[in-house]
């Protein structure tokens, strides 16, 4: 990312704030009221005196626990999943109506169902985050195990290899870009219904803070909860995109020789100019003879 496209997201961060603090320092009350939101000043002071706080760095453990962990077992069920799926009729057949009923169903409704059947809230929030993120991954993995060209595993065949090899040196590295797709949109609903979990039946957490600061009008803790959750979803969205982009870094780069306008590949010559009747030539081969110049004429030299 060059300087200049930097520089242009922190101007959007930064007006971002200066909007907020100006719209709430002057209680504009038109047809949103700002009159009872905090300032960014007041948020600010809120998070220096929390930042430094062991109740505020329990609450950080304890949320990036419950979504690490939520999130690699969704990850590892929904490839696993998407692929036997896209694989095999009789998984299809034997999973695919069961899963199909369930995906429609949010994640956050399962929080009753978590209640009965786990002994212990940690468990049913680590579930809850699962089931979030699962299905994006599923769906991902699903079609673009069957989106991949049947050549690459007919080569592998031609060579002797087996299922065990199409599948770790095919069907996996060819449907990366895709089950990354779903893992980036998973990541981002794990950390919604984690919250949301943790506001209903959790005991520590971010999500737990954010609503027990609501419950008691501390309006700045609220903000500072949702600045926290914000800051912590895009790290880990962040993480997996770069993790992403390092296992998919034989994909053709869009941006790649766009940072220097007029780079050229290397070893390639920029075309001269042409003359009129001019021929390019071409490749010399050998034993062959190069054509003889065209006599000079009256009226000059050959064209």
């Amino acid at each position: 990312m060059t300087a200049g496209r930097r520089l242009l997201r922190l101007a959007s961060l930064g007006a971002a704030l200066l909007a907020w603090q100006l719209l709430t320092s002057l209680d504009v009350n038109l047809w949103l009221r700002f009159e009872q939101f905090p300032t960014v000043g007041e948020v600010a002071s809120t998070f220096a005196d929390r930042a430094t706080t062991g109740p505020y760095r329990q609450d950080l453990g304890f949320s990036l626990r419950r979504i690490v962990t939520g999130f690699a077992l969704a990850s590892v069920l929904g490839v696993a999943a998407g692929t036997a799926i896209a694989r095999s009729r009789l998984a299809a057949d034997l999973l695919g109506p069961v899963l199909e009923v369930l995906r429609p169903i949010p994640a956050i409704a399962l929080v009753p169902v978590a209640i009965l059947l786990f002994p212990s809230n940690e468990q049913g929030i680590v579930f809850i985050t699962c089931a979030a993120a699962f299905f994006p991954v599923l769906v991902s993995t699903r079609h673009a195990v069957s989106a991949l060209s049947p050549v690459w595993e007919e080569a592998v065949l031609t060579m002797g290899g087996g299922r065990a090899r199409i599948l770790f040196s095919v069907i996996l590295p060819g449907a990366l870009p895709g089950i990354f797709g779903g893992l980036s949109v998973g990541i981002g609903v794990s950390w919604i219904c984690v919250i949301s979990a943790e506001m209903i039946s959790g005991e520590y957490g971010v999500g737990y803070r954010t609503w027990q600061d609501y419950t008691v009008v501390d309006y700045p803790g609220v903000f500072v909860g949702m600045a926290t959750i914000g800051a912590l979803g895009w790290l880990t969205s962040t993480a997996v995109e770069r993790t992403g982009r390092h296992l998919t870094r034989w994909l053709p780069s869009r941006t790649r020789g766009a940072d220097t306008p007029g780079s050229r590949t290397v070893g390639s010559r920029a075309p001269g100019p042409r003359t009129p009747g001019s021929r390019t030539p071409g490749p010399h081969v050998p034993g062959s003879r190069s054509p003889a110049p065209a006599p000079a004429t009256a009226d000059g030299p050959p064209g």
